[in-house]
């Protein structure tokens, strides 16, 4: 299969535990990453990995060209909640020539219309069994969404050494340099994660990181 060109510029709008988790990990891979956001206070968190990280509550076009998303290669727009803001902001992002544009979405209504504007679309809070129609099974691990070919969001599925594990006592963050941004158990997915939070043989953690951390991890199990 052919892989797409390595991106090295990345806009992430909205810092949603989504949008922070992807701005993190695109920025510590060492990719140049424009962050925008209304919020001030996420704004300064996410200034200690990059620098083009702006304030702002409109996110017309004209911000949008101030801030240079033009420029980027990728743009993942994380504005789920507000189904309008992040449609028509997908849309002016994609009307600026941006050559992939990633959008996320809570409903399938919505990602109806963000595909035919011309997005690729996620489901991060819905069902991380299957995003971007894309599902690489292997015995322990599914292939959820490659951002570049060093960075991804992958699902992982619990097994051996992390059974019955805490999310601390893995300590993803501190050894791998990953992020768990969802967990499904049962057929239930929760975005909810806390450090005393205890996985069990048949979960499906879905991380974001570097792809060779994330092999790593998934070689431990």
């Amino acid at each position: 299969m052919k892989k797409k060109p390595t991106a090295n510029s990345f806009g992430v709008i909205g810092l949603g535990r989504f949008g922070m988790a992807l701005a993190v990990t695109l920025a510590k891979a060492g990719k140049e990453v424009i962050v925008l956001d209304e919020c001030e206070s996420k704004v300064r968190e996410i200034r200690q990995y990059t620098d083009l990280a702006f304030v702002t509550s409109d996110l017309n076009e004209e911000s949008l060209r101030e801030a240079g998303i033009q420029n980027c290669d990728v743009v993942i727009v994380c504005i789920g909640e507000n189904m309008g803001v992040g449609i028509l902001t997908t849309m002016t992002v994609i009307d600026m020539g941006v050559p992939r544009v990633i959008s996320k979405a809570l409903t399938t209504e919505q990602g109806a219309v963000l595909k035919k504007l011309g997005a690729e679309v996620v489901y991060p809070e819905k069902d991380m069994a299957y995003l971007l129609g894309k599902k690489l099974v292997s015995n322990s691990f599914m292939d959820f969404l490659s951002l570049d070919d060093s960075v991804e969001i992958r699902q992982v599925q619990v097994s051996g050494s992390a059974n019955g594990r805490s999310i601390e006592e893995l300590a993803l963050r501190r050894n791998y340099q990953l992020n768990i941004i969802a967990i499904e158990r049962n057929h239930k997915t929760t975005i909810e994660i806390h450090p005393e939070d205890r996985l069990w043989e048949g979960d499906i953690i879905s991380v974001i990181g570097k792809v060779d951390a994330i092999d790593k991890f998934e070689d431990q199990l």
